[in-house]
């Protein structure tokens, strides 16, 4: 059974509070979307706080950047959902935050290697961060996109994450991972230098989650 966009937008608005909720991000920035079909996706609008936000208040975009039958203007990062849902069609959901850990590597424009099995098998084999420009902007979004290719979390210099999935749920997952392996990074440096899984261990891990892990 096809969902309708008021139980979209009540799927974004149970993310908006899990994401506060979780310490992801303060006041009103980050932003949240889901791809609600093939031409259109359902995002957070600019500027308000998330507690305060009801179904009618997430707006609708299409994938040319029209905005279809919304009250409010969407999040300043409307063209970075767009890009990313017209260059990965398996995303379904867009979540940009800004946790501590994971802002800290974007702050000093720091990749994040591929240290741990869950990055690997949930992001892909390390996170990269997107180079530099303006909020709001087409060229971060074009930045973003290139960072991310078809792993599922890139950094934003100076700003934050970016984290993708087939759902919010597994975009919320990605999340989750990538601030646990930046946190633990950060921490693993203080014992010693944090060490890298293989390419070729990397691609075995992807093999395994993909064809063989869980009740397949």
């Amino acid at each position: 059974m096809r969902m309708n966009r008021e139980e979209f937008a009540g799927l974004v608005l149970d993310a908006c509070r899990r994401m506060e909720d979780r310490g992801m991000t303060v006041g009103t920035w980050g932003n949240i979307s889901v791809r609600v079909n093939g031409e259109s996706f359902l995002i957070t609008p600019s500027g308000m706080s998330y507690g305060s936000l009801k179904i009618d208040d997430i707006v609708m975009a299409d994938m040319k950047g029209n905005i279809i039958d919304s009250k409010r203007k969407p999040s300043i990062e409307h063209a970075l959902h767009r890009m990313i849902y017209s260059h990965r069609l398996d995303v379904g959901a867009v979540i940009h935050t800004h946790p501590q850990y994971s802002t800290a590597f974007a702050i000093a424009r720091k990749d994040i290697p591929a240290v741990s099995e869950e990055l690997v098998q949930i992001i892909g084999e390390g996170v990269k961060c997107a180079e530099y420009a303006l909020p709001g902007t087409e060229k971060l979004a074009a930045n973003v996109v290139s960072a991310l290719g078809s792993n599922n979390a890139a950094l934003l210099a100076n700003h934050g994450a970016v984290c993708v999935g087939s759902s919010l749920t597994d975009a919320f997952k990605v999340a989750e991972v990538l601030e646990k392996s930046a946190k633990t990074i950060i921490m693993a440096t203080i014992i010693g230098t944090p060490r890298a899984i293989s390419h070729d261990e990397c691609l075995k891990m992807q093999d395994f989650v993909k064809y063989h892990y869980g009740q397949k």
